[in-house]
C-alpha cells in the first residue's frame, strides 16, 4: 500500500473570502483543490481528507437566526454536522467524476464524524475559534451588543468575525471505523472525515451528547492522522508558505522549520490562535506522536510542497 496521507482542506479552499458563497462558487473551487490532491493519489499516496467549515457552518447558524420566527434553530453540533454532509458531498462527487476522468479506479466516501471533547475545557470561557462571514467594526460592534457574539479582528484580511468555543479534540470516535475501511480497500478508497473538526460530543453517564462549540479542524486532523498512524499530514489553506510577521514590512517566510523552532515561535505569539496557531500545534503534535512530516501550504503547491519547493516543511528536531 502507499503511504497515507491526512489532508486538511481548509474552509477558505471552498469558499473565499470575497465570495457569496453560492453553490457554484464553492464547487469551483472544491473542483480546483480536489485536481491537485488527484495529482498526489496519481503518485501513489492513500489519501483520507479533512475539511473546515468556518464559513460555511456560520452562514447555517445566520440562517437560523433569519428563520427563527418560522423554522425552530438546531444547536451548533447539529450545525456542524449539516455541514458535513454539504461539504462532503460536494468533495464526493468531485473527487468521483475527477478520478472517472483519469481512469483511477478508487472509490469515495464521506463519513459523519464525532469527536470528544472534555466538558471542562477552558475554551468554553473564552471563544477563539473565527466562524462565518467577515464583517467591518461597525457591524461587528453592533452584532456584539445585539446578539451578544463575541467578535474577533482578522487584520491580516481586513475584517471581524464571530469567534465560539474551540476546545480540543480527544477523540474521534469513528476512527476504528475508518481504520477498517482503510484495511479492506486499500489504495481504492478515499475517505473524507471529521469534517469541519468534527461534530464536537461529550461522554456523559447517559451517553454521547452534542455541545455547542466548534472543533478545529487541524487539530482534529491531527488527533485523526496519529490514530490512524499516517505518515503525512498536509494542511491546505489560503497562504503558500507559514510567515513571521505575517503582513508586515518585515515578514519572513519559513520553508523549513523544526519542532523546536516551531514551539519558540509559539511561546513568541507569532501564530495567532484564530489563525496560524492551531496549524503550527497540529503540525508539532503530529511529529511528536510519530508522524513523519508536516507541511502547510495552498492547494496549487500540494506537488512541489512535497518536493520541498513551495510551502512551509515541518520537520523533527
Amino acid at each position: 500500500m502507499g503511504k497515507l496521507a491526512v489532508i486538511a482542506i481548509g474552509g477558505n479552499a471552498i469558499l473565499q473570502t470575497d465570495e457569496r458563497g453560492s453553490y457554484s462558487e464553492q464547487l469551483e473551487n472544491v473542483r480546483i483543490t480536489c485536481s491537485h490532491i488527484v495529482d498526489l493519489i496519481e503518485r501513489g499516496h492513500r489519501v483520507v481528507l479533512t475539511h473546515g467549515n468556518g464559513p460555511q457552518v456560520g452562514n447555517i447558524l445566520l440562517r437560523n437566526e433569519m428563520a427563527e420566527n418560522r423554522v425552530p434553530a438546531m444547536p451548533m453540533d447539529v450545525c456542524v454536522a449539516e455541514s458535513q454532509g454539504q461539504i462532503g458531498y460536494m468533495i464526493q462527487q468531485t473527487l468521483d467524476n475527477i478520478l472517472q476522468a483519469r481512469s483511477i479506479d478508487c472509490r469515495v466516501s464521506s463519513l459523519i464524524t464525532q469527536v470528544v471533547v472534555a466538558e471542562d475545557d477552558d475554551a468554553f470561557e473564552e471563544p477563539t475559534k473565527p466562524i462565518g462571514p467577515y464583517y467591518t467594526e461597525e457591524e461587528a460592534r453592533r452584532f456584539s451588543s445585539e446578539k451578544k457574539w463575541d467578535m474577533m479582528e482578522d487584520s491580516a484580511r481586513g475584517g471581524y468575525r464571530r469567534v465560539v468555543p474551540s476546545p480540543e479534540p480527544v477523540e474521534i470516535i469513528e476512527s476504528e471505523t475508518i481504520k477498517s475501511l482503510l484495511e479492506c480497500v486499500g489504495d481504492h478508497q478515499i475517505i473524507i472525515a471529521a469534517g469541519g473538526g468534527g461534530v464536537p460530543v461529550v461522554r456523559t453517564a447517559e451517553g454521547i451528547l452534542g455541545v455547542d462549540a466548534v472543533v478545529d479542524k487541524d487539530m482534529a486532523s491531527q488527533v485523526l492522522a496519529t490514530s490512524l498512524g499516517a505518515e503525512l499530514l498536509l494542511m491546505l489553506t489560503d497562504v503558500e508558505m507559514v510567515s513571521l510577521n505575517f503582513g508586515k514590512p518585515d515578514q519572513k517566510d519559513l520553508s523549513t522549520i523544526t519542532v523546536l523552532e516551531a514551539r519558540k515561535y509559539l511561546r513568541e505569539g507569532h501564530f495567532p490562535p484564530g489563525s496560524m496557531g492551531p496549524k503550527i500545534t497540529a503540525a508539532v503534535r503530529f511529529l511528536e506522536s510519530g508522524g513523519s512530516q508536516a507541511i502547510i501550504t495552498t492547494p496549487e503547491f500540494v506537488i512541489p510542497a512535497l518536493e520541498g519547493e513551495r510551502g512551509t516543511r515541518i520537520v523533527s528536531g
